[in-house]
């Protein structure tokens, strides 16, 4: 894999200068909070006043010799703290495994030679070798790189990934977003080429361990009914107790009968108690916290059910949640006509036929990129059985894409030999310039693009070319291009979530969606689900410009935030 980038001079940490770095810098991880045993769970359940007020309501019939009643009321204690001990349980096993995603294993030069280890043991200094399908180990600076490109959804909530170049020395460290950064950031997905990076933070000094960091500032408070029923049962427990007291005093000056007082005094502050509340209650919170982790929701404390149901404002991030994650070809350009993919599956006309067969022979066989497989479950589901799709051509070379030219193209030769086809996709003036297109031709292209960008579509442009001569030219603009196309990209809404926003409203539960993706997208997203307010929004840059006075003032009314960062979402709930 290295073989194929520049090595020169690269050798990467010895064995014992690494051991050293990880002895000093500890391990190349998050830390996670303190696993809870079994006891510290039953306990910390176990102090909440609904149980306390349980268990001593069961402990007094005891004393008094009612068994039954004693029995079915810590019966409904123990079934109770089951429940409630199985499901967080299950979520503190389903976190760590969410955990593990930020230490990855790595493949690192050491002493000149390839080793795969553990995402933990990676240190600053080390080089990385990155390649198609790997998830970056740490934050480190691009030596080198081929075609590499980037899923930073993680950090920056922008679906499409991004483009990297190499170090050129001068350019200082930045956050995640943007193409052409000579940074790579753990936690962050490759999709497409290969790089060497050197390492320079690792764990909590990373963009992913900042976010950890902010989140441990963050302090557990009780919830509402956690804190009302702690009030309510201290003070239903003072008045038992005093008037428990009263009767006693009462029984024993009058009768003489202390003894018999005393249990008066005790069966009237049973009487008071009302056992079947909290038993209600408990049962609902615990059963709440199954049924929505049916739902694929974790919920760590069952109490948070109930601050759940009282909500009256629900923020939402975007990709992944309002949309799928997963882009999808939205809008066709070709022959001076649009085909718009959005609610309708009828078949592909003829006259886009050609600009799909050549985005898919721009685009690797087996790709990794979401635009890449986007394309080519384009083709498998309106090109398949025409002669539009090539899964006998041969590969011959590829013009990989570059800071200076942004587009690729792939050269092919049919079975039978013969003239070679070129096909080349990349941004839209890209192609345009291997087309050599006019003043009046790109002048009409414009209206196009800026109608598809207002869409918030990631555009690519198609084009092809042959040639016959056997020897292949070193450059892209050596081929005679002729343009196809435009081909528009989008994250789709999630179906059920305009029906979800209107659930909301009706409740009136305003939605606030706060996403690291550029304004424009977002807009578009807002529109499509119906989000109130969706035409305002405001950004990350205009969030750090504002003190905290005028930020609650903002936050009153404005329902749509663009690029924001994750400390700023905090900020902001």
């Amino acid at each position: 894999m290295a073989s194929q980038l520049e090595l020169q001079g690269l050798r990467g940490l010895t064995e014992k200068e690494a051991a050293g770095k990880l002895a000093a810098e500890g391990p190349n991880e998050l830390p996670s909070t303190k696993r809870r045993s079994l006891f510290a769970m039953a306990l910390e359940i176990g102090r909440q006043p609904m149980f306390l007020l349980l268990v001593g309501a069961g402990a007094i019939y005891l004393a008094l010799g009612d068994l039954r009643e004693a029995v079915m009321l810590l019966a409904f204690v123990f079934v109770v703290m089951g429940i409630t001990f199985f499901q967080e349980r299950k979520t503190e096993r389903a976190l760590e495994a969410l955990r593990d995603l930020s230490s990855p294993r790595a493949l690192v030069l050491r002493e000149g030679q390839e080793r795969r280890i553990a995402g933990r043991e990676v240190v600053v200094g080390d080089i990385v070798v990155l390649a198609e399908g790997d998830r970056v180990p740490a934050d480190a600076v691009l030596l080198s790189c081929v075609n590499l490109s980037v899923d930073e959804s993680l950090l920056t909530g922008e679906p499409a990934p991004v483009r990297k170049a190499a170090w050129d020395g001068s350019a200082s460290w930045s956050r995640p977003g943007g193409d052409d950064l000579p940074f790579v950031y753990s936690g962050t997905l490759v999709v497409g080429g290969q790089g060497l990076a050197r390492v320079r933070a690792t764990a909590m000094k990373t963009e992913i361990g900042r976010i950890g960091k902010a989140l441990q500032t963050l302090e557990e408070e009780p919830s509402q009914l956690q804190k009302e029923t702690g009030k309510w049962v201290r003070n239903l427990a003072l008045l038992g107790i005093s008037l428990s007291a009263l009767a006693a005093l009462l029984y024993g000056l009058t009768r003489g009968e202390w003894l018999s007082g005393l249990l008066a005094g005790i069966a009237l502050a049973m009487a008071m108690l009302p056992e079947e509340f909290p038993v209600v209650l408990t049962v609902f919170l615990a059963l709440g916290a199954w049924r929505i982790s049916r739902r694929r929701v974790l919920t760590r404390r069952a109490a948070a059910v109930e601050a759940l149901g009282a909500a009256t404002v629900l923020c939402v991030d975007k990709t992944g949640t309002l949309t799928s994650n997963r882009m999808t070809v939205r809008k066709l350009y070709a022959r001076g006509a649009f085909y718009d993919f959005a609610g309708s599956d009828r078949p592909l006309p003829e006259d886009f036929h050609e600009l799909v067969e050549f985005a898919i022979l721009a685009s690797r066989r087996e790709p990794f990129d979401p635009m890449e497989s986007a394309l080519k479950r384009l083709g498998a589901h309106h090109l398949n059985g025409t002669e539009h799709l090539h899964e006998d051509w041969l590969l011959v070379q590829e013009y990989p894409l570059s800071q200076k030219l942004l587009s690729l193209a792939q050269v092919w030769r049919r079975p039978g030999g013969g003239e070679f086809v070129i096909a080349a996709k990349g941004a839209p003036e890209a192609i345009a310039d291997l087309c050599h297109l006019d003043s009046a031709e790109l002048e009409r292209l414009a209206r196009p693009i800026e109608a598809m960008a207002d869409d918030g579509l990631r555009i690519l442009a198609v084009a092809r070319a042959t040639f016959m001569r056997e020897n292949l030219p070193g450059e892209q603009h050596d081929f005679d291009f002729k343009f196809l196309g435009l081909a528009g990209f989008a994250d789709p809404l999630r179906p059920a979530v305009p029906e979800a926003i209107r659930d909301c409203a009706s409740a009136e539960i305003r939605v606030v969606m706060i996403t690291g993706d550029y304004p424009g997208t977002a807009r578009n997203i807002a529109l499509q689900m119906g989000l109130a307010g969706g035409e305002e929004c405001i950004t990350g840059a205009e969030l750090d410009r504002m003190d905290d006075v005028e930020l609650k003032r903002r936050v009153q009314a404005v329902n749509l935030f663009a690029r924001v960062v994750p400390e700023q979402k905090l900020r902001l709930v």
